[in-house]
């Protein structure tokens, strides 16, 4: 888990750390990639008062404030993580939905060629790569065999 001072990030902001944002946040940090649902299921094993707006509208001051971040991993809900953790684009698993956390930096030639051919300045942050991981690849020989992982379309 991140060590961090959420009382400090939010009161230089002019927010408090009250028990619902801070348990938003613990649920963020412990979860990882996490929907607003599986985040109130965490925070209902505490707080069991607790209803989704709160989940929802707590969320989106904590990524307005730039301590969580959201990324579309699919057709679901976005998932939520710490922001402050390293910037990472997200490889998942298509057969057993697993995110894998990629550095950014292994997309700077995709990235520097975006914004040379379009002029598109990229945000890695909220990129996911659909396909298969190693193991689930492992079981399935087959779908690996033609180099088609998935992709768009499929």
């Amino acid at each position: 888990m991140v060590s961090t001072d959420w009382q400090s990030d939010l009161r230089r902001r002019g927010y408090r750390l009250t028990p619902q944002r801070q348990l938003v946040l613990e649920a963020v940090d412990k979860l990882e990639h996490s929907t607003p649902d599986d985040i109130l299921a965490e925070v209902r094993r505490t707080a069991g008062g607790v209803n989704i707006s709160t989940v929802y509208r707590t969320l989106e001051l904590l990524e307005e404030l730039g301590l969580v971040s959201h990324a579309h991993l699919g057709h679901g809900a976005p998932t939520y993580h710490l922001a402050d953790r390293h910037d990472h684009m997200h490889l998942v698993c298509r057969d057993c939905d697993r995110v894998i956390e990629a550095d950014t930096r292994l997309a700077d030639d995709f990235v520097e060629r975006l914004r040379r051919e379009f002029g598109f300045d990229t945000d890695m942050k909220h990129f996911a790569i659909f396909g298969r991981c190693r193991d689930c690849a492992a079981r399935r020989p087959e779908a690996g065999a033609d180099g088609n992982t998935g992709g768009a379309g499929s």
